[in-house]
């Protein structure tokens, strides 16, 4: 700091003379107790503030007090906005730390970022809800959604917005809030030491000028209330808790078992699979919806950890469809199984629907960009010579980006695809025999998917769960067909081939054999040699959850269906800025770099992605939704390994 010493804040004490006591007491000019805050703000790199920097502060100094926090604020109420930054640092409360690692300097940026530890002593959390990884995460997430349900109470989450430009704004507190899922997320830390809350807030100006008296109330006044209500373990409904920890361990322990009993899916008898709408994810009213029930052959039983015994529709490894009329469920069920991936609350209705944790949804997507991938089990013989061994393209049609989707799910290790015939190029899904007739083969560079299906499994045990309401074709390759009729599934599998037997021609029979007898073919690993955005350091923001701003770019990943909150597209915008910067340089493979980053992920956390900044508003994404952002990247340089 070239010899002045002091916090963080310096410049701003020396130009506001905040600080307190003329500067010299606490953090003024490094003779009180700020000690050494030194460090850097966000970088202008991303919205998130993704930064290569070092934490900017020595995390064992104490600022001072509450009530110091309190004359603080009071002594610079008034002055420009600015001089918030005085507040950066450790605040000692009874009972916990509040800890202010980012104020904003403007009020109209992104709100201060804030942290609360709860030693353990005062929180009392028991070791039996910390016992596992899973029940962990569980406990954190229900301490994430009581933090946010306490200070919805009081009105703290509302933004004030008054008298305009000059007006009083600001005030609002808040905490990451999740969906229906449980996922891992950076909004509560628990550990044997403490309970960390991680949340915003947006400091309170009337124009541009600190409202000291407001802020005062929001963290000295309300704060205290939300963390002994929200994170103490005797101000907490400990059977509720018990009940989500053990809704989350039985959903995670059924998704390894079903595993192990050679199924991919699992549909609990009594789930309720309808949503309320589609804006909306939470369950249709019970009295509305027609619960789960499994038919009686494809029924399979297991005994939970916390449950016990339950009963559903297992669907075994291979080709399986599911058919029926129009409005009578099938892609209800089917999207509730490509969900399946993740657990769920108590109430959902899909706590027990449960996927291979590795299964991909697969769709069409026109107008994708494609980098360097190797699509020839699929597509070959294109016009002009054009090689689809290491195809790319700005602009990929139906056919060939669903090629591009499955393979590379494939490249990271999915063993599950995923595919609704409603989202699927027709003209990729089916040929029948009256189009081959017409169109010779070797004037069709597409391969159709259904005679791919069976060698994808034979060749590499990837099993594949289609909805298909339009092509009976489908019948010669499947090992099981479930047929929904108003919400309700049966097995029709000997139906199903008594069918496609009736109605078999000697040609067909032998495009089929010929189809299960040919090898699926490759699956290239890819390099990335670059990722660029331009300009060089511009902003990585978060749009929405299906849109990233990666400099001048937008990656669109609404095709993306298995994203299941923007918490995970946050980190996935932040990672990709963590991989241009440090990691993509040509020697490591797309899905080496990845499982790299899912490395450093479970050693410690998704910190690793800003560590100075401790945010709160990451839920981990799977691998396969990561690497599909970084596929979408339109300047995305890949070498083929």
């Amino acid at each position: 700091m070239s010899g002045k010493g002091g916090g963080r804040g310096w410049y701003y004490k020396e130009k506001y003379g905040g600080g307190g006591k003329g500067g010299k007491g606490k953090g003024g000019k490094g003779k009180g107790k700020g000690g050494d805050n030194s460090g850097y703000g966000p970088s202008s790199r991303t919205e998130h503030g993704f930064s290569d920097h070092s934490s900017p502060r020595n995390p064992g100094v104490i600022s001072g007090t509450s009530q110091d926090l309190r004359q603080m604020l009071m002594q610079i109420d008034g002055r420009g906005y600015k001089a918030y930054k005085d507040i950066e640092g450790r605040w000692s409360f009874p009972g916990f730390m509040l800890i202010i690692d980012h104020a904003q300097s403007d009020p109209f940026a992104s709100p201060s970022n804030c942290r609360v530890q709860v030693p353990q002593s005062a929180a009392k959390m028991p070791p039996a809800t910390m016992s596992s990884k899973i029940r962990r995460l569980a406990l954190c997430d229900f301490l994430t959604r009581k933090f946010a349900a306490v200070v919805r109470a009081t009105g703290a989450d509302q933004r004030t917005e008054g008298g305009g430009w000059s007006g009083a704004k600001g005030g609002e507190m808040t905490i990451d809030v999740p969906g229906q899922h449980v996922l891992e997320r950076t909004s509560v830390i628990v550990d044997e030491s403490n309970v960390e809350a991680r949340f915003t807030v947006a400091l309170p100006a009337q124009g541009r000028s600190v409202l000291g008296g407001w802020a005062a109330n929001i963290l000295v006044d309300q704060l205290p209330g939300f963390v002994h209500q929200a994170l103490s373990y005797e101000q907490l409904d400990g059977a509720a808790i018990a009940s989500h920890l053990a809704v989350v361990e039985d959903a995670e322990w059924l998704r390894a078992e079903i595993g192990r009993h050679g199924l991919v899916a699992f549909v609990a008898d009594g789930s309720v699979l309808p949503r309320q709408s589609g804006a909306s994810d939470t369950p249709m009213d019970a009295a509305s919806a027609i619960p789960f029930a499994s038919p009686p052959s494809l029924a399979k039983e297991f005994t939970l950890p916390n449950r016990g015994h339950v009963r559903g529709m297992g669907l075994p490894a291979g080709v399986s469809i599911i058919v029926g009329g129009g409005f009578h469920g099938k892609s209800t069920m089917l999207q509730a199984i490509e969900i399946g991936v993740y657990n769920h609350i108590p109430g959902d209705g899909r706590e027990l629907v449960v996927a291979d944790p590795t299964a991909v949804k697969i769709r069409a997507e026109d107008g994708r960009s494609v980098a360097g991938v190797d699509i020839s089990p699929f597509i070959s013989n294109l016009p002009f010579s054009k090689d689809t061994r290491h195809f790319s393209t700005p602009d990929a049609s139906g056919s060939t980006s669903q090629a591009t989707n499955i393979q590379e799910a494939l490249e990271m290790g999915c063993s599950t695809l995923v595919i609704d015939e409603d989202t699927a190029a027709t003209n990729f899904m089916i040929r029948d025999a009256r189009m081959q007739a017409l169109v010779a083969k070797d004037k069709e560079p597409i391969t159709p998917f259904i005679s791919k299906v069976r060698s994808l499994y034979l060749n590499h045990k990837v099993s594949s769960i289609l909805v298909i309401g339009g092509s009976g074709d489908y019948f010669d390759v499947a090992d099981t067909v479930v047929m929904m009729e108003s919400f309700s599934p049966r097995d029709v599998t000997a139906e199903a081939r008594a069918i496609a037997q009736r109605f078999q021609t000697a040609e067909g029979a032998a495009l089929m054999a010929a189809a299960s007898a040919a090898p699926f073919g490759s699956v290239a690993a890819r390099a990335p040699l670059a990722l660029t955005a331009t300009p060089e350091l511009g902003k990585v923001a978060t749009r929405s959850k299906a849109l990233i701003s990666f400099g001048d770019l937008e990656i669109d990943l609404s095709a993306v269906e298995q994203l299941a909150e923007k918490s995970q597209t946050r980190c996935i915008a932040d990672s990709l800025a963590f991989l241009k910067s440090r990691m993509v340089n040509g020697t490591k493979t797309l899905s080496q770099l990845v499982e790299q980053l899912e490395a450093m992920w479970d050693a410690g956390g998704m910190d690793v992605l800003a560590p100075t900044m401790h945010y709160g508003h990451y839920a981990r994404p799977r691998k396969f939704e990561l690497a599909a952002a970084l596929n979408r990247v339109r300047s995305l340089r890949i070498s083929p390994k």
